[in-house]
């Protein structure tokens, strides 16, 4: 153990914490719906784990050096800054409009994340895995990374970026002791296998590692937009080196003094990365072999999802078919949004979005299957009931659809730890379909007109109850929608602030299970609580 490792404490944060985190996004270019659907998936996990009782950390934030920032903002004819600062009010500007709730939104421009980088960079000096030597071969600007032959086409495109030919450079670089760290990550992915998720992203890492490290450049020279390197200031930090590192510095308190040992008082290492398959390699290679150099846990899960296509094709201007993420909230809402793309993609595997789809699943099953079951119902508790919640033992019994609200909770709770989000609202989902078949199956307005009250409150309470459980469950997914279900249910619960404060989640606590609606519980007058979508009209 090194002096340094010495002063930190390498234990995990206790399980009542959860801490999670989006890439840092490039800021290039304004946000995409990509950057979108990763912070929307986070965004939900961290009002789940809040919605548990959890102190919840989300950090996302915005990876701002290297040469690509640097070009871009020449051609803008603005400076590097001015470009950043623009780039960065469009992603918060739409996490905003998304309703997307984070802790922490670091950039790596910021004067601490440089004092966190040199930290850094001097333990890992002290471990001796960097050195001075020649990088030679082709590079990927747009990727910000030299290239191996098996990366490029024949024609040393990039297969990334298939547009932007890679160019041959011939320099001197410090590198990184990658190759120092094949056995030890081989034995840290066998002996985690739950590290890297999905199983195919972990399949890729395992094929891509057993094929051989090489050790990788960390220095850039005829850079000027980055951070010097402290033992040689006419080279600039490589930056997926300084970009990784905001992890570490968006840890840090307000006011604490930016050092490693600050940042890892309390959320370190995180419980999950979430992130792009596109950048994989760095977080699932380059990242933990980082942090054994320095001595320091690595994060207990990355999960990378897939790719979005729009129609069926990849997304491009140069197709025309891009798919601007304001226009489509804008037009449809948040919720509607949301809900598209975590219930119908399966995290972690490609999708696509096709908007006469995206307007059928959003009405099929918010409008109709979840908000008409709560209208109608509604409408009878004021006709039968007066309006009121049933009475709590009128309710019991062995009922099929109280049996399907039993084991809700537990499902759920299970798809949202694994990132299952899909399956967290098909299960929900499945309740409300259920809940529509039984109200018509059993009839109450029948039962009604036969005089058989105790049979009508059953009824009416147990699809209420339904409702309700549905609607908590899918609050991390549809905060808005969930909280005008509620206040329909006489509830003057704000989901979005449950999203903020773990308490508030704590002591909903009791709402994850069947049987929170009290008996004569006010009901409010019945509203629609989710509008159809319309396709706009062309003209």
């Amino acid at each position: 153990m090194t002096a340094t490792e010495a002063t930190i404490d390498l234990s995990p944060p206790p399980p009542s914490l959860f801490a999670v985190t989006t890439p840092l996004y490039y800021v290039n270019a304004l946000p995409h719906v990509g950057s979108a659907y990763t912070t929307m998936a986070v965004d939900a996990l961290g009002r789940f784990h809040r919605l548990q009782g959890r102190a919840v950390l989300t950090i996302t934030g915005t990876d701002e050096h290297g040469q690509k920032i640097e070009r871009t903002a020449q051609d803008r004819g603005k400076s590097p800054q001015e470009h950043c600062d623009e780039i960065v009010s469009g992603f918060t500007d739409l996490w905003q409009k998304l309703n997307i709730r984070y802790d922490r939104f670091i950039r790596t421009t910021d004067p601490r994340h440089h004092a966190i980088v040199e930290d850094f960079f001097q333990r890992v000096l002290a471990s001796g895995d960097i050195y001075s030597g020649k990088q030679q071969g082709w590079y990927c600007v747009s990727c910000e990374e030299f290239k191996e032959e098996r990366e490029l086409t024949e024609d040393h495109h990039c297969l990334i970026h298939p547009n932007k030919m890679a160019e041959w450079r011939d320099e001197e670089n410090y590198f990184f002791r990658l190759s120092n760290y094949q056995s030890a990550l081989e034995s840290f992915y066998a002996e985690h296998p739950d590290f890297i998720q999905p199983v195919s992203r972990r399949n890729e890492v395992l094929a891509f590692v057993e094929r051989g490290l090489q050790d990788f450049s960390i220095s850039r020279v005829n850079v000027d937009w980055g951070f010097p390197l402290p033992n040689d200031p006419k080279h600039t930090i490589y930056v997926w080196f300084d970009a990784l590192l905001g992890y570490l510095t968006a840890l840090l308190e307000p006011g604490a003094e930016p050092t490693i040992e600050n940042a890892l008082k309390h959320w370190w290492p995180v419980n999950c990365h979430v992130i792009g398959k596109d950048i994989l390699r760095f977080h699932a290679i380059y990242w933990p072999a980082m942090l054994m150099s320095a001595g320091l846990p690595i994060p207990h899960r990355l999960f990378g999802h897939g790719f979005l296509t729009k129609d069926g094709q990849k997304m491009g201007k140069s197709l025309g078919n891009t798919l601007d993420p304001v226009a489509l909230i804008e037009r449809y809402g948040s919720d509607a949004v949301r809900y598209y793309f975590l219930k119908e993609i399966e995290f972690g595997r490609d999708g696509d979005f096709n908007e006469t789809r995206f307007i059928n699943i959003v009405n099929a099953d918010l409008a109709n299957d979840l908000g008409n079951l709560l209208n109608r119902t509604i409408k009878m508790a004021h006709k039968y009931c007066g309006g009121t919640v049933p009475a709590l033992a009128s309710a019991g019994g062995n009922d099929p659809l109280m049996a399907l609200g039993v084991v809700l909770g537990d499902r759920t709770a299970r798809a949202y730890e694994s990132l299952a989000l899909h399956e967290a609202c098909q299960g929900v989902l499945a309740l409300a379909q259920a809940g529509n078949k039984y109200l018509d199956d059993q009839a109450p307005w029948t039962k009604f007109k036969q005089g058989d009250q105790v049979a009508v409150e059953h009824i009416l309470y147990a699809v209420l109850e339904s409702v309700r459980l549905a609607a908590y469950w899918l609050s991390p997914i549809v905060p808005r929608l969930s909280s005008t279900i509620y206040a329909q249910l006489g509830f003057a619960i704000d989901f979005d602030r449950v999203g903020l404060d773990s308490v508030l989640g704590e002591q909903l606590a009791g709402h994850g299970v069947w049987g929170a609606l009290t008996a004569g519980q006010p009901l409010a007058e019945p509203q629609p609580v989710f509008q159809k979508l319309e396709l706009p009209v062309a003209v």
